[in-house]
């Protein structure tokens, strides 16, 4: 072929088994993901991999590459595919075999490796497949880097060189375990339930818990890639059950959540009730900056208003920027910063200075809860979450439009409200103060309450969050007007759910 641009091949032709196909929806801002067979065949992650390999030349960076790939019945062959397009465009391969997504990431510092690809579909459901890749440790592809990657394949400009190699790399599991073993050892007795709903990170994670001093209760710890349960993605309602249901029936402490690729986590206090990671987020950088003084953090602009108002961490002159949702972003702009953690909304905590490289990763994360736990031997871990200042929170929301039409709404809902905001009109009782547009339309209120509008990275859909400080009704209020900005929008269709 001479390009790949959009063409549906049938499956069970000869086509098909052997021409490359790969629609171009899925080169999102930051990841690379797609319905195995449906939207990319196995010719078509041959044509990735020499894009990728061929991207990573033209950079004039190193060709050696960490390969990694995630628990499902798929994946090892969707990895060995993006493996001969890399070793066709003369990369050097070092694959690691099945792992978690931050154990690749280890694996470039333990080996020295400037590149990484990731062959995962993280929490999605069976049947997607998908790649996270990286040129420079500890950063993955951002906007710029998937939209040369999109060109080079779609037009077939992939360049075949000689001295593509592969070679099989033992024992990186054991060396990223012990390395968060060596971390961290409790002093304070805790009980936790690990939840990993079968995916890769239940190979992993009990492990390491007890390796670091925890009594361990396994809950959906075998892996299975059929997901029997439910998808390993701690913010899902039957896993949070699950979680929930261990700690209350095992008498834990608390709960941790992995998905399916073992970056994020999620946690259920002894109570059984969620902790959203936004809040999780508040405790560890509290923890933190009482010892950094005057530390940075940066958090997604879905993020509780709390980082900036939270006495504990005005006391200690923590610093907050509210920065573009998407774990690259987040990641790229802590190192731009040089802060000490990022965290995001959905789970993905980037640890750095003296508790981590950079990178997310979920059981990393984790072992920053156990230590703040272990420095507050008698508080549990539901007397921390509420010694926060209240605020009350909408779930993620996020009614439909398509990827042809969301940035313009979003565009247009951004031209409104700050019109708004210019006129000085009054808004669920308040004026607006403040607004943020590096990621839609992030606007605040006097008090910190927010509204958010932004376009979904990867869906076709918009994301809307609202927090109030004063009351469940406050937050109505606001979520409300949202609602009525929204309704003059025809591309803006019904929300998966409302407040």
């Amino acid at each position: 072929m001479n390009n790949l641009m959009p063409r549906i091949l049938e499956q069970n032709t000869s086509d098909f088994e052997n021409l490359p196909f790969v629609l171009p929806n899925g080169f999102r801002e930051y990841d690379a993901r797609w319905i195995f067979q449906k939207e990319i065949n196995l010719c078509g992650l041959q044509a990735l991999g020499l894009g990728l390999g061929t991207l990573i030349q033209s950079r004039g960076i190193r060709p050696k590459i960490v390969i990694a790939h995630d628990f499902r019945s798929y994946s090892q062959a969707v990895k060995q595919a993006l493996m001969l397009g890399l070793v066709d465009a003369g990369c050097e391969i070092f694959d690691i075999g099945l792992a978690v997504t931050p154990m690749a990431y280890f694996a470039q510092f333990e080996l020295d490796l400037p590149c990484v690809a990731m062959v995962t579909a993280s929490h999605n459901e069976n049947g997607w497949t998908g790649i996270k890749m990286g040129m420079d440790r500890p950063l993955t592809f951002g906007a710029e880097d998937m939209a040369s990657l999109k060109d080079i394949v779609l037009q077939a400009k992939g360049t075949r060189r000689p001295g593509g190699i592969v070679h099989r790399i033992f024992g990186v599991q054991e060396k990223y375990q012990q390395q968060l073993i060596q971390s961290f050892q409790l002093q304070r007795k805790l009980k936790v339930a690990v939840v990993c709903g079968n995916g890769t990170a239940g190979a992993i994670a009990p492990a390491v818990m007890r390796g670091i001093g925890c009594d361990v209760v396994e809950v959906d710890c075998t892996l299975d890639h059929r997901f029997p349960h439910y998808n390993p993605n701690p913010e899902d309602l039957k896993m949070l059950k699950a979680m929930s249901d261990a700690v209350l029936a095992h008498e834990c402490d608390l709960a941790f959540g992995f998905d399916g690729d073992g970056d994020r986590v999620g946690v259920v206090d002894n109570l059984g009730h969620e902790i959203f990671a936004d809040k999780l987020g508040v405790l560890l950088a509290r923890d933190m900056a009482t010892q950094h003084a005057n530390a940075q953090f940066v958090v997604d602009v879905k993020s509780t208003g709390l980082f900036k108002s939270d006495p504990v961490l005005r006391k200690h002159n923590a610093r907050v920027d509210y920065w573009k949702t998407g774990h690259s972003y987040i990641k790229q702009r802590t190192q731009q910063l040089d802060a000490i953690a990022g965290f995001e909304k959905s789970g993905h905590f980037f640890l750095r200075g003296p508790y981590g490289a950079g990178y997310d990763d979920g059981l990393a994360s984790a072992i920053q809860i156990c230590r703040l736990l272990d420095r507050t031997p008698s508080k549990t871990m539901h007397e921390l979450y509420h010694e926060l200042p209240t605020s009350f929170t909408t779930p993620t929301m996020s009614p439909k439009c398509s990827d042809a039409e969301k940035y313009q709404v979003v565009e247009g809902i951004t031209h409104l409200i700050t019109q708004i905001k210019a006129s000085g009109a009054i808004i669920a009782g308040q004026k607006i103060k403040e607004i943020n547009v590096v990621n839609g339309i992030r606007f605040e209120f006097e008090d910190g309450s927010f509204g958010l509008i932004r376009a979904s990275s990867n869906k076709p859909e918009l994301v809307v969050v609202c927090e109030s400080f004063q009351s469940n009704e406050h937050m109505r209020e606001i979520f409300s007007h949202i609602e009525t900005l929204l309704a003059g929008f025809p591309a803006v269709g019904e929300f998966n759910q409302k407040v």
